[in-house]
C-alpha cells in the first residue's frame, strides 16, 4: 500500500498564497500518476491538477483558470501544488492521490490511494 501524507494547508487571506506538499511513503513508480482533489462542504469532490510520474505531463481543470500550478520531485517521491490568487470559493478540504493508471486522470474513481486530506481556508 502507498500512503500519502499531505501538509500545508491553513489560514489564509483573499489573494493570498499556499503551497501544499504530498509526501508518499515509497518510490512512485515511473508509470504512475498523482493528483490533488479538493471538496467543500455540501459539494462533489473535485479534480484540480494531475502529473504524470514520468515526463511530468500536467493536466489541469478549466476552473483553475491558472491559478494552479502542479509540480513533483521523483527522488523526494513529492508533489506540490502551488495555489495564487486565493479566494474564498477554494476553501475545501484538499486531498492528494496516487494512481497506476494511465488516462482518465481527472475521475477521483481511478486514484486507489490518497492522502488523509489538508484543510484550506480562505477568508475575505
Amino acid at each position: 500500500q502507498v500512503q500519502l501524507v499531505e501538509s500545508g494547508g491553513g489560514l489564509v487571506q483573499a489573494g493570498g498564497s499556499l503551497r501544499l506538499s504530498c509526501v508518499a511513503s515509497v518510490r512512485i513508480a515511473a508509470n504512475w500518476a498523482m493528483g490533488w482533489f479538493r471538496q467543500a462542504p455540501g459539494k462533489e469532490r473535485e479534480f484540480l491538477a494531475a502529473i504524470r510520474w514520468s515526463g511530468g505531463t500536467t493536466y489541469y481543470a478549466d476552473s483553475m483558470e491558472g491559478r494552479f500550478t502542479i509540480s513533483r520531485d521523483n527522488a523526494k517521491n513529492t508533489v506540490w501544488l502551488q495555489m495564487n490568487s486565493l479566494k474564498p470559493e477554494d476553501t475545501a478540504v484538499y486531498y492528494c492521490a496516487a494512481t497506476y493508471r494511465s488516462d482518465s486522470y481527472r475521475n477521483q474513481y481511478v486514484y486507489p490511494y490518497w492522502g488523509q486530506g489538508t484543510q484550506v481556508t480562505v477568508s475575505s
